[in-house]
């Protein structure tokens, strides 16, 4: 039978999500923190003209205004048309008013503090130009990481006048900065001291990788020294900067906006989306009456308009729709950690997206979006929302979080005797007979999270 291929109509209906602009706006709206969603708010209106600042009145929502998401969109037109979005969370601050004390002073980078040092030394003018360009090529921990040979090359001079220059760099403050390793950077440390201690400049220039992993033994029958005497010049240098050039700010300070402020009243947990920092919006006067009065501008003006219009209704409605989903999230993160907020990070509870988003029966995607990248302050300080959904042990109780694990190893290990520290074996013991499920590797793995090294570099010879 041959195959026939012929044309036909066929009429067929079929369901399938479609990702429409409103939906797309609101999608990228919830996923925005605080300072990225002020930053987005001020692009729209840069970029549609009929949206506008309205000054705050000092009136807060109407009652009518609360059901707003489900409303029709003419509703929402005339919302918009009103007063924008109403006053929440912290009210916002008259720029006038700001102390002026608030202000912090910008603080002296590295190469800074060390040129206005060099000012004060008598140098030829080669010298002081080659430690000029010492210091720009300094690093952020006050390293010279330059091959000398290059730079001998670019100043047409000799070793030894790269010698005078870096020593002259090696001499300023703070002690250790111009150093080019970790064992020069101690060096120059200690040799500040009068007198230096000459074990500890030993294993400075040599025993560097032993002192890391605790072998404190072999190091004192290499010196031939007491075991005390070499864990004394052990914890000189521990006490020491490994990162001289730390102590001057590279970049200004990043202050962080919480979304959300849980404050305690009466007992009881309150949320406020912080949301008093964005501008109010509204919709231009002058737009509006050119639509209401009809005339020949306006119809020429009439589709352009519209779609300006029905934008700033969508973003009106996407803010509080993210201010609604906040709010819901956190308020079902409040009842599943209230015993954190109560007593602190012993108490913190595993917890899951996927159980935040059944118990508001949204899509845990949706969850996602708005934990993400937010903050939110509460009577404990301020966390990260994703600090509310630690990883847990089994335990009796039903789960422990991993920080709170991780809390409870670290008092462990503070408190043990240093001359006979708790092995990753011994911790695991203790915890499983305080109720707590786990393994030694789990151990060692929240160990090694935390920084403290193993028991044998923990161990101290000086009882």
């Amino acid at each position: 039978m041959a195959l026939q291929i012929s044309y036909g109509l066929i009429q067929e209906q079929r369901m399938k999500l479609v990702m429409t602009p409103e939906l797309r706006q609101a999608i990228q709206l919830l996923q925005l923190s605080a300072a990225d969603l002020e930053q987005y708010i001020h692009e729209q209106l840069a970029e549609n003209p009929v949206l506008e600042i309205d000054e705050p009145s000092g009136e807060g929502r109407e009652e009518s205004d609360v059901p707003l998401l489900d409303a029709d969109p003419g509703d929402w037109m005339a919302y918009v048309r009103r007063s924008g979005r109403g006053e929440r969370g912290a009210p916002n601050r008259d720029a006038e008013g700001f102390p002026f004390e608030n202000l912090a002073a910008p603080s002296e980078s590295l190469a800074e503090a060390l040129e206005s040092q060099l000012r004060y030394l008598h140098l030829d003018s080669g010298t002081r130009a080659l430690c000029r360009y010492l210091i720009g090529n300094l690093d952020d921990n006050g390293y010279l990481r330059i091959d000398d040979t290059s730079v001998c090359k670019r100043f047409n001079a000799d070793s030894q006048a790269f010698e005078r220059a870096l020593q002259v760099i090696q001499s300023l403050e703070p002690a250790g900065v111009g150093a080019r390793s970790l064992s020069e950077c101690l060096r120059l440390q200690l040799l500040r001291e009068d007198p230096p201690d000459e074990v500890a400049l030993r294993i400075a220039e040599r025993h560097l990788p032993d002192v890391a992993g605790g072998r404190i033994r072999k190091i004192a029958r290499q010196l031939g020294c007491e075991v005390r005497r070499v864990q004394e010049a052990v914890d000189r240098l521990k006490s020491l900067n490994p990162r001289p050039g730390m102590t001057f700010a590279s970049s200004a300070p990043r202050y962080v906006l919480p979304d959300v402020c849980v404050e305690r009243v009466n007992g009881d947990y309150v949320v406020l989306v912080n949301e008093g920092f964005l501008p109010r919006l509204t919709v231009s006067d002058r737009y509006q009456r050119m639509m209401v009065d009809g005339g020949e501008q306006a119809r020429k003006a009439a589709d352009y308009l519209r779609n300006w219009f029905q934008s700033a209704v969508w973003l009106v409605r996407g803010i509080e729709q993210r201010r609604q989903t906040l709010y819901r999230v956190t308020r079902v993160i409040v009842e599943k950690q209230r015993a954190f907020l109560d007593r602190g990070v012993d108490c913190l509870k595993p917890l899951t997206l996927r159980e935040v988003a059944e118990e508001l029966g949204l899509h845990e995607s949706t969850v996602s979006r708005a934990t993400q990248n937010k903050y939110v302050q509460t009577p404990r300080g301020l966390f990260s929302f994703r600090y509310f959904f630690p990883s847990g042990v089994d335990s009796a109780s039903g789960g422990t979080a991993a920080k709170s694990v991780k809390k409870r190893i670290a008092e462990l290990i503070q408190g043990e005797d240093k001359r006979k520290p708790l092995s990753d074996q011994q911790i695991a013991d203790r915890l499983r007979a305080g109720g707590l499920r786990i393994s030694r590797r789990t151990v060692a793995k929240y160990r090694e999270e935390l920084g403290i090294p193993s028991s044998m570099a923990r161990r101290r010879y000086d009882g």
